[in-house]
């Protein structure tokens, strides 16, 4: 097994195009109120300003590190050179636009003691600038494979995983759309239970560029993950999807 640092925590981001949000980002990590955490940003061949601002803030706080990826490959790609990187035990996942709260590292951490290995938490949806509009996500205390099927509020954003326990080669994700709802799933169907901490500890920011504000492409994208990737069958996805329909429209009123 890897060694990892047993007290550090590595978070991963990857970062395209995202000079109007990423300092902000760096930002709300150097804010954390748990300060041993390495963060890796991996740049996936942007044509803006996002390496030179990472690069300026990598100055003057050597936790930051900037990866550059060869050719562009997406946000997976991204995420899975970051994982190959990561020195800490306990590995975050963070978007190049969202935005943490100050305890989100403290309190994650404590949740997680205890034989633990993938948690997550609650979070608000935000604005384009970065603002609260008040919708909270709640979370529940536990979800399984199966539950997680019909209800996809596992937010990138707030995983935490405790690598001694969760193999890296399970964290990897796939190439696909929704390569991270995916790989929630995997971890599930294999570790049998994923805990929430039903704390609002991050913010999501939507802007209308998003895949996500897509409603139809959501769609799509929920029923190719049924169909391609967990092999439900017809019944099955539209059973799930269902749940699905409902409990994301829920969330977002």
């Amino acid at each position: 097994m890897k060694d990892f640092d047993e007290q550090l925590v590595s978070i991963v981001v990857p970062v395209y195009n995202a000079q109007n949000f990423i300092r902000e980002t760096i930002q709300c990590v150097q804010a954390q109120t748990y300060t041993q955490w390495e963060l890796l940003l991996v740049d996936d061949c942007s044509s803006d300003n996002s390496c030179n601002v990472i690069e300026e803030m990598q100055h003057t706080d050597s936790r930051i590190k900037l990866i550059r990826q060869e050719t562009n490959g997406g946000a997976a790609r991204c995420r899975n050179k970051g994982v190959s990187c990561a020195c800490g035990r306990y590995l975050c996942f963070l978007d190049a636009d969202d935005i943490w709260g100050k305890q989100k590292l403290e309190r994650e951490l404590a949740f997680i003691s205890g034989g633990k290995g993938f948690v997550f938490t609650g979070y608000e949806f935000a604005d384009e600038n970065g603002q609260g509009l008040g919708k909270i996500v709640h979370v529940p205390e536990q979800i399984t494979y199966h539950e997680a099927l019909k209800n996809t509020t596992i937010f990138t954003s707030t995983v935490m995983i405790d690598r001694t326990i969760i193999a890296d080669t399970d964290i990897m994700m796939p190439c696909i759309e929704s390569e991270d709802t995916a790989t929630w799933w995997n971890i599930l169907k294999k570790y049998g239970m994923g805990f929430g901490l039903d704390e609002c500890l991050v913010r999501y920011r939507r802007s209308a560029g998003t895949l996500s504000s897509n409603k139809l492409q959501a769609i799509r994208r929920i029923w190719n993950l049924y169909r391609n990737h967990a092999k439900l069958s017809v019944g099955k996805s539209l059973y799930c999807m269902v749940f699905w329909a409902f409990r994301a429209v829920f969330r977002r009123i």
